[in-house]
């Protein structure tokens, strides 16, 4: 065991420095993040001084603030499992698969996972997340025999992650912490590698890639990896989209994600700034090196909602098939619709399907909660009933909103393509080039070896925890639950 005596850190507090310092390097290689947090920050004291304690009902304004996500790629599973062994040492987990080769119009050869903490007190002390996406190159519909043989070639050839940093990092998961040098040390390393490197890019490799995609050129046409895009959490994201714009920062066209409405904020809205052209030295085929300039990092920003169950997430990807369906109507009317046009669509189908208070999202089951008897009900007399509903409504029981800390594969997916040029884009995957490889959640713990995490798992534990405490509480035989919605 480490010498606990000598300025130790414990797991925590060494995901806050990361997060800290990995925000400090980022906002000083791509200074429009910078006014992203600092724009992100005066919304948040706003909201905080018009709505009081009632914006805090989504965690509170300290957790808010510091609130991050980052984003990386890499291209082989022994570099995702070496991510997972640096990530393993912050106390982050992998949790969720996604698949973005499947995720929109223009597919991008990639699935993810999202490595961040699970348990509630992790949380509450720094909800730090990475979400990290790994390149596919076994997918026929991307990559050929020939380039997918150049490409693994590659990447095999590269070091991402100095053996130094990752002996400290299981030092760090195994002992719960690193005292002293060791932390200091570990933090450098792991701040480091994340870097946007100097190295001289080789143009002629770079492109063959990019005329795939332009994250498949990001990942596997450099011998380094760096922090794509770092997310500060706001509470009003459209607000930040019109400051943002107001200040002269070019954004994305759309916020992704759930319309903005008069219900219950849910899941996950994302939207960001474009990425903007980045001096990178390129090597030419003859060797010569000249300036240039790549286009792939850039500023995202988030608002945060409730996670919905199982049979909430179904009403909201069927309610995404009617927009489409209802969009491209339009479109076939006239010769496009604008992200403005889809987005009042999208807000006029939503109330058909999802309610507009939080306790009509907890009976139906539609949303997760946790749930806390209610010490200081008046008595009168009355029993608690035996259902969910009658004790919400009677107040024996307060609903308190269990944030999603998780991602849409289809909001990532629109997030990366936005900010490509329609160039650096496939329009759709060449037909009849293959069946797509079969990367799914099992293939990916085997790759990252450890289990990829069920975000429906850890919500409805969650959930079903607080229902069995008021089970007790309340004298019940058995804990609550909502009543059975009507048939969808």
């Amino acid at each position: 065991m480490g010498d606990r005596s000598v300025q130790w850190r414990e797991t925590w507090q060494l995901r806050a420095a990361f997060a800290a310092r990995l925000s400090a390097m980022y906002g000083r290689e791509v200074p429009a993040y910078t006014t992203l947090v600092g724009v992100s920050r005066e919304v948040n004291e706003d909201v905080l001084r018009e709505r009081g304690a009632d914006a805090e009902r989504l965690g509170a304004i300290g957790r808010v603030t510091a609130e991050r996500h980052g984003a990386i790629r890499v291209g082989t599973p022994a570099e995702l499992q070496q991510v997972g062994r640096v990530f393993g040492a912050l106390g982050m987990r992998p949790v969720g698969f996604y698949d973005l080769r499947e995720a929109a119009t223009s597919a991008v050869p990639v699935v993810s996972t999202a490595f961040r903490p699970v348990a509630g007190d992790e949380l509450a002390r720094n909800p730090f997340r990475v979400f990290t996406s790994l390149l596919t190159p076994a997918d026929p519909r991307f990559f050929d025999e020939d380039l997918r043989g150049r490409l693994e070639g590659f990447l095999g050839a590269r070091e991402l992650f100095p053996p130094e940093l990752l002996a400290l990092a299981d030092r760090a998961e195994a002992e719960q912490g690193l005292g002293g040098g060791d932390a200091e040390r570990f933090l450098q390393l792991a701040v480091g590698v994340f870097e946007l490197s100097g190295e001289p890019v080789d143009r002629a490799w770079y492109e063959t890639l990019e005329r795939v995609s332009a994250v498949a050129a990001d990942i596997g046409g450099v011998r380094s990896t760096h922090i794509n895009h770092l997310t500060p959490r706001v509470l009003d994201i459209d607000e930040l989209y019109r400051r943002m714009t107001g200040r002269g920062i070019e954004m994305i066209d759309a916020i992704q994600g759930p319309p903005r409405w008069d219900g219950p904020d849910v899941l996950l809205r994302q939207t960001s700034f474009r990425a903007l052209d980045e001096p990178r030295p390129m090597r030419q085929p003859d060797g010569s090196v000249v300036p240039g300039a790549l286009r792939v990092r850039f500023g995202e920003v988030e608002a945060r909602g409730i996670a919905l169950t199982r049979r909430g997430r179904a009403r909201y990807d069927e309610l995404l098939s009617r927009v489409d369906a209802t969009a491209a109507e339009a479109a076939h009317a006239a010769t496009s619709v604008t992200a403005a046009a889809r987005a009042d669509i999208a807000r006029d189908l939503w109330p058909t399907r999802f309610p507009r208070t939080e306790h009509a999202l907890a009976e139906q089951g539609l949303a997760h909660f946790t749930y806390h008897a209610v010490a200081d009900r008046p008595r009168d007399g009355r029993t608690p009933p035996p259902d969910l509903p009658g004790l919400l409504r009677d107040g024996w029981v307060r609903a308190d909103p269990v944030v999603y800390e998780d991602f849409l594969p289809r909001s990532a997916a629109g997030i990366f393509q936005s900010n490509l040029d329609d160039s650096d884009t496939r329009e759709s995957v060449e037909e009849g080039s293959g069946a797509a490889a079969a990367y799914d959640s099992d293939w990916l713990s085997g790759a990252v070896g450890r289990d990829v995490l069920d975000p429906f798992a850890l919500y409805e534990e969650q959930q079903s925890r607080s229902l069995a405490d008021v089970a007790h509480a309340l004298h019940l035989d058995l804990p609550p639950g909502p009543t059975s919605p009507p048939s969808d």
